[in-house]
Formats: structure tokens, C-alpha cells, sequence
């Protein structure tokens, strides 16, 4: 019998959650260095080839939701209404996703992947890819004129934010700290008006200007 597409997607996610739940109360129950991947796959009742066509390595179990949050991220900035400024979208965006990495329940993880270089350093890695993709983002918007620097520094000040907030005893009020720095910084790289930043030509922003 032919599956749906959409039965098929769901039982496909719902696998995918499966695993990453199931690797996330191992490692949490024994250390995470005391979990293999044919630990995972054994207790979620997969193969352990099932196991790698959803995530790449053992540390992306742990991070189960990147692509998510790297796509979130630039949703921010290209799913913004026209002519929102950039940076309240970014803020209200890495509020949310500081208020879901906070939540209940969340502190033991936190612990833990700081407690492992190897998770350490996933997470370093991953933040570099969102910052990169933020910024590609940024950059393409014809709206938001500035220089590549300008568009690759803001991005990293924005991923950071959220790895700085997220470790503050009130995350939230940390968020909007951070983003009044950010929207200062911002505005500094604004090109005056008669300008035209490096990078970007005359007739480039006249195009953008109507």
C-alpha cells in the first residue's frame, strides 16, 4: 500500500522525535559519554542506519532542533512586514527562542553540554552556521543597505545575544539589554543620507529607495 506524502512526513517526523527524545534521557540518565548511538538505536527500537539518516552525528541529538532554529532565525528577517525594522523582528525572535531554551526542565541539558567539550564545541559550530546564514540574509535584503561587515557583525552580535541571555538570571530582561546595544550598533552602520555604502552602487540605491 502507498503511503501519503503527508502520513509519510508525519511518521518520519515522529521517528526523528522519537530517536532525539530517547538520546536525550540516556545521556541525561547515564552522561553522555557513557551513550553510544547503538544505545539509542536499541532503546528507540531503530536501526542504527535509522538513526543516522535523521541526524548526522551524536552530538546533533542533542541539538535536536538547529536546522529549526537557523531557519526561524532568517524567517525573521525575510518573512519581516514591509518596511519593519530589522532588528525589533530579531529580538522578538531570539526572545522566544531564549524562553524556549529556558523553560523547565532545560538547566540539566545546559549542564551537560557544558560539561563536554565535544558538545561544547558542537554548539560553537552551529552558532558560526547561524550567524553566517543570519547574515546572508541580512545582506540580501534590498531594504537594509549596508556593508557585508556591517550585515556578518550584527548577525554575530545577534546569535550571541542569545547564548549571553540564555545564561543571565533573568533572560529576558538580558534580551532587551543586549538589544538596545545591538539597535545602537545598528544604526551606527546606517549609511548618511547622499552615501553609498562599500560594496553597493548608486543606481543599487535607487532602486531600493523606491
Amino acid at each position: 500500500m502507498t503511503v501519503p506524502p503527508g502520513r509519510r512526513e508525519r511518521k518520519k517526523a515522529a521517528t526523528r522525535q522519537k530517536i532525539a527524545d530517547t538520546a536525550l534521557r540516556l545521556f541525561l540518565e547515564r552522561g553522555y559519554d557513557a551513550v553510544g548511538i547503538r544505545d539509542v538505536a536499541a532503546e528507540a527500537d531503530v536501526a542504527v542506519t535509522t538513526v543516522f539518516s535523521h541526524f548526522a552525528s551524536k552530538e546533533a541529538l542533542v541539538f535536536e532542533q538547529d536546522e529549526n532554529f537557523e531557519q526561524r532565525l532568517t524567517q525573521a528577517v525575510t518573512g519581516r512586514t514591509p518596511h519593519e525594522p530589522l532588528i525589533p523582528a530579531l529580538r522578538r525572535e531570539i526572545q522566544a527562542l531564549v524562553r524556549h531554551c529556558t523553560a523547565d526542565g532545560a538547566a540539566p541539558i545546559w549542564r551537560m553540554v557544558d560539561a563536554s567539550p565535544a558538545l561544547r564545541e558542537y554548539e560553537e559550530s552551529m552558532r558560526l552556521r547561524h550567524a553566517e546564514s543570519l547574515a546572508t540574509a541580512i545582506a540580501a535584503d534590498p531594504d537594509l543597505p549596508q556593508t557585508t561587515t556591517a550585515c556578518r557583525t550584527i548577525a554575530r552580535f545577534v546569535i550571541d545575544a542569545y547564548s549571553l541571555a540564555r545564561e543571565a538570571a533573568d533572560p529576558e530582561a538580558a534580551v532587551d539589554e543586549i538589544f538596545q546595544m545591538i539597535e545602537a550598533a545598528w544604526e551606527a552602520t546606517r549609511p548618511s543620507q547622499g552615501t553609498v555604502p562599500p560594496g553597493r552602487t548608486a543606481a543599487d540605491r535607487a532602486v531600493t529607495s523606491h
